[in-house]
């Protein structure tokens, strides 16, 4: 399975995939961020990380899209920007077909650390160790990007298996 991890953000839109199914060594395929400047109008934002992430499911083809789930920060505006980028994920992979996930931080964090308080660089530290890089995937958007797309492999991959078995007993 190849997965697209996206970490949607206004300012930088972490994208990472990986190849790999539950109970095998997952691999690295790509990892970079999308980023815009601030002082562009938001339109204009969302546009560059629409064609950013129209180009990358294109040249990379993932069976499946796992985008981080928005939650409620102190900043308004922060949330804003996170959640227009995250509606562009969305639509660019549903306009696909592409199965699309959402995973709360807590998940992702649970799922490659063990604890969902971890801690941007024990993110970082396991992300290095799962894919066997030399070094953390910079800056922390990527990481996160590529946590995302871990966390659907292992969790999702698993998931779509038991709907599959439940729709063949019906």
């Amino acid at each position: 399975m190849r997965v697209l991890g996206i970490d949607p953000g206004l300012t930088r839109c972490g994208m990472g995939v990986v190849d790999g199914s539950v109970g095998r060594p997952l691999s690295l395929v790509d990892v970079n961020v999308i980023r815009t400047s601030s002082d562009l109008p938001v339109a204009q934002r969302l546009v560059t990380i629409e064609k950013g992430i129209d180009a990358w499911l294109d040249e990379h083809r993932p069976d499946a899209v796992a985008v981080e789930r928005v939650f409620a920060r102190s900043d308004v505006s922060t949330v804003m920007g996170t959640a227009q980028a995250s509606g562009i994920a969305l639509v660019c992979a549903a306009r696909r077909g592409l199965p699309v996930a959402l995973h709360t931080p807590s998940e992702v964090k649970a799922a490659v650390t063990g604890s969902g308080r971890a801690d941007k660089a024990q993110v970082g530290a396991m992300i290095t160790r799962i894919l066997r890089l030399d070094k953390p995937p910079k800056p922390a958007d990527a990481a996160d990007a590529l946590a995302l797309a871990i966390t659907h492999i292992w969790r999702g991959g698993a998931q779509a298996r038991l709907e599959a078995a439940v729709r063949r007993a019906r």
